[in-house]
């Protein structure tokens, strides 16, 4: 029995600095980056007070004012991508079996925007110890279980296969596209609504952040705030925003006459049993998330021709990821271009995994390598090709997409045109 494959039919991204995915490409493509004083709350007095925000109107996007009232922030951007995912894939209910469509969703943090503000209203702005329930909103059980996200993707596309959200911080993204192949791999479902959202610029989320000082406190000048692999990085920079596919068995497509985007050949993924937010310097447990992904795909470092890093910006991360590539290209990782699109659009958490696979798929399709912003000051430690400041036009079929999440979470994906599996 021959091997079943996965294609990307259809894809809709809400990313900061563009409201959809042809937005978001010229956003990258030009270089330029999203990041701001933060402004969906008062953030005077945090630590870091500069995000990479959506702006996002959900009535503007066409969610009733029930829809929007019922969904937290991140929800209503995950629906939104979802439509739009839909609507580009030509996927059509009619004749489609409800049983063999599934959704696989990545978040890390939940409904945090809604829970914290309906704590806010119960606990009469954290007077009271023992809340009133009174005045809670008949969907306060929703913003508690993060995995309402899924269950409204699952509703707007009509799937009664599996539905699962992953949520393995920030690897959450690329997880629950890697969860979402192996059930096509296996015979589970003909078609997987996948990706992931995340709303985390609230006021809980970014004192979080600013206990660990994992965010940059370089808020006087928000556009150059993030610096992956550059010697002054010093921080995060939180973001938001969804990516969503349409994941296709390619013989599924191939009969209905869609037009794959691109594929997804492989995932694989391991930990480092190590540390909650610590990493280690020699990247092992990332160089065999790598070496696994490749040879699951029948790949060699060399066909690679784009690495879409996790480049977070600060120093652990982009010392770990490069002696990742390191060990796991050999002298291929001084040869193939990297680069991080956080530069641009900040790190949404849980989506921004899903938001770097749409990147690559936009890059194989433009034959262009996102470059990663604000890379002007060289770090000795860091001495691999990070597509600098401006983008290059690049032959890209081959894309290796890497994430590291707290808890030790390192993965790998790998995106290439449509070609390179066999329907």
């Amino acid at each position: 029995m021959s091997r079943r494959r996965a294609v990307i039919t259809g894809m809709g991204v809400i990313a900061p600095g563009g409201g959809d995915t042809a937005s978001f490409w010229d956003l990258l493509a030009a270089g330029r980056t999203a990041t701001r004083r933060i402004s969906l709350f008062d953030a005077t007095g945090f630590r870091c007070q500069v995000a990479a925000e959506c702006d996002f109107d959900p009535a503007a996007r066409g969610l009733t004012p029930q829809e929007a009232r019922r969904m937290d922030r991140a929800a209503q951007l995950g629906v939104v991508a979802t439509r739009d995912a839909l609507a580009d894939s030509g996927l059509c209910r009619a004749g489609l079996d409800p049983g063999r469509v599934a959704v696989s969703i990545g978040n890390a943090v939940g409904n945090t925007t809604m829970m914290e503000q309906e704590y806010v209203v119960v606990s009469d702005g954290g007077r009271r110890w023992l809340t009133d329930w009174s005045y809670a909103v008949p969907h306060s059980y929703t913003f508690m279980v993060p995995s309402s996200i899924a269950t409204e993707v699952a509703w707007t596309a009509g799937a009664e296969g599996p539905t699962s959200l992953v949520s393995t911080g920030c690897t959450s993204g690329l997880d629950a596209v890697g969860y979402a192949l192996q059930l096509i791999e296996e015979g589970t479902a003909d078609v997987v609504i996948t990706g992931a959202a995340e709303a985390p610029v609230s006021p809980i989320t970014v004192a979080c952040f600013d206990a660990l000082k994992a965010t940059t406190p370089r808020n006087d000048d928000p556009a150059t705030a993030c610096r992956p692999f550059d010697r002054e990085r010093n921080g995060i920079v939180l973001g938001e925003g969804a990516a969503v596919f349409v994941l296709e068995e390619a013989g599924h497509a191939r009969r209905r006459g869609a037009t794959p985007r691109a594929a997804v050949a492989s995932y694989a993924s391991r930990a480092n049993a190590f540390h909650m937010t610590g990493l280690k310097d020699d990247g092992r447990e990332m160089a065999e998330a790598i070496r696994v992904a490749l040879g699951n795909a029948g790949l060699t470092p060399r066909d690679v021709d784009y690495v879409n890093a996790h480049g977070s910006g600060t120093k652990q991360n982009d010392r770990h990821e490069t002696a990742a590539v390191k060990e796991s290209f050999g002298e291929r990782a001084y040869q193939v271009p990297m680069s991080s699109i956080k530069s641009m659009i900040g790190h949404s958490l849980g989506a921004i995994g899903a938001i770097e696979i749409a990147a690559s798929v936009l890059a194989i399709e433009n034959d262009v390598v996102p470059p990663t912003a604000n890379l002007r000051n060289r770090d000795a430690e860091c001495d691999l090709d990070y597509v600098p400041v401006e983008a290059r036009e690049h032959r890209t079929d081959v894309v290796l997409s890497i994430g590291s999440g707290f808890g030790g979470f390192q993965t790998a994906v790998t995106v290439t045109t449509p070609d390179r599996v066999a329907a």
